[in-house]
């Protein structure tokens, strides 16, 4: 299922790697496995962090849940009222009474905002820290002019294990690829929603029906469908003998029992799968978090639609908001209780914010100017705020921060150089952060 935003666009995944890959078609597992060895050859960083991006994809209207703004006219502040939190100098939302509770386990960017209110364009920002120049087509699938944050890690770090090092789920995201990076920077698309019945990922392993035999028949095919490789090898063709290396690791992966192990949400107790919420977002929080418990990088839960341009409180309410306060708060505990949070940064963000003022339809349009984001884990302090928005919400009060710090924090958190330039296919330079990009070290414990 995709839902439509007001642009008319539909936000259907349109990178897909799986088995197909490994007879010539699509971008492959092999080619996924290529990249693992171009980062393991660029060296680890000394951090092992991984990172876990909920994106509410249409635009999280910030003023009405964690940046409230109760002393401003009514046409501004909404029908939702703030309650107190585990941490005293935080308010949030009535409607996230469970996220109050966690309170101390993230922190807040109220500052925070950028030039763009354009789903693709925006979206296109926060994801990778890059506001889209000239030419940008936002209906393009994918739309990156520059690599997503988790195509920079994969490329950088490449995969722990048997795993790939960057998974989007429950679909692609249009702004979630690897630009001039490549395949072996794309990520790993599951392409199927977690709170299905009999959720499987069929880019990723066979049915778990199918037999040894048959595996090891597609084995063979495989093995004849390669054997111009193999002669080539002969002659010393060393590209050929490094795919069939990667061919290998591919169907090795496709039939781990760690991986397979590692996707399967049914082994979770019921107990916190209801916890989480029997919902497409609880469901991919938890997802993530057994991804990364696996040993993925990155992953990219792209979750819709948050596009409340008509009836906005009620939707928030009845909807979205009971979503987001059983899901999100539920991910932050349990990655506290496994001993997980201090190596895992999570953040919660949109691409944009809603409109101050409530347009007619009771609803909020698109407010890039400012919004506010949630960060959590992976060296990032807990219970405090950075920064504050004006008394309407309109614009940042304090020193703004945006999406190029926060790609640069990010990649801080995670080990990687804030600083590191990557190259096109042409030669030409490119820095993962623009030069204005700042560490908010503000945020770090």
């Amino acid at each position: 299922m995709t839902n439509p935003f007001c642009d008319g666009i539909r936000r259907r995944d349109a990178l897909r790697v799986g088995t197909a890959g490994l007879f010539g078609m699509g971008v492959s597992l092999p080619q996924i496995m290529a990249g693992a060895t171009l980062a393991s050859e660029a060296g680890t960083p000394a951090k092992d962090v991984s990172l876990i991006i909920v994106f509410l994809q249409g635009g999280l209207s910030t003023i009405d849940t964690w940046d409230m703004k109760p002393n401003a006219p009514a046409e501004f502040r909404g029908d939702f009222n703030p309650i107190s939190t585990h941490v005293p100098e935080i308010q949030l939302c009535e409607h996230l009474p469970r996220l109050a509770k966690q309170a101390d386990k993230f922190s807040l960017v109220r500052s925070f905002g950028h030039s763009n209110s354009g789903h693709g364009p925006a979206d296109h920002y926060l994801l990778t820290g890059y506001l889209p120049t000239a030419g940008f087509n936002g209906g393009l699938k994918p739309n990156n002019q520059r690599p997503a944050h988790g195509a920079i890690i994969a490329r950088s770090q490449g995969p722990r294990g048997s795993v790939p090092p960057y998974v989007c789920l429950p679909k692609m995201h249009n702004s979630g690829g690897a630009s001039y990076l490549g395949s072996t920077a794309a990520p790993f698309v599951v392409e199927a929603d977690p709170n299905s019945p009999g959720f499987s990922v069929p880019d990723l392993a066979p049915p778990l029906e199918v037999s040894s035999n048959r595996l090891d028949n597609r084995r063979a095919l495989l093995s004849q469908v390669n054997r111009f490789e193999r002669a080539a090898e002969v002659h010393a063709n060393t590209n050929a003998k490094a795919m069939n290396t990667f061919q290998q690791k591919a169907f090795d992966l496709m039939t781990s029992t760690a991986t397979k192990s590692a996707f399967d949400i049914a082994q979770e107790p019921e107990k916190l799968r209801d916890a989480y919420g029997r919902h497409s977002l609880g469901q991919s929080c938890l997802m993530a978090r057994r991804l990364v418990e696996a040993g993925v990088r990155c992953v990219l839960i792209d979750h819709t639609n948050w596009d409340t341009h008509y009836n906005n409180f009620t939707v928030l309410k009845n909807d979205l908001l009971p979503h987001l306060d059983s899901a999100m708060p539920t991910l932050l505990q349990d990655l506290s209780d496994r001993g997980m949070l201090e190596s895992t940064l999570v953040l919660v963000t949109g691409e944009f914010g809603r409109t101050p003022r409530i347009n007619k339809d009771a609803g909020r349009d698109h407010w890039g100017p400012s919004t506010a984001i949630a960060m959590a884990g992976g060296g990032i302090q807990g219970g405090m705020v950075l920064g504050a928005s004006n008394e309407r919400a309109e614009k940042p009060a304090t020193e703004p921060k945006g999406p190029a710090d926060l790609a640069a924090t990010i990649y801080h958190c995670l080990g990687i150089d804030p600083k590191t330039t990557f190259h096109t296919p042409e030669g030409r330079p490119i820095p993962i952060v623009p030069g204005d990009g700042k560490v908010m070290y503000e945020l770090l414990g």
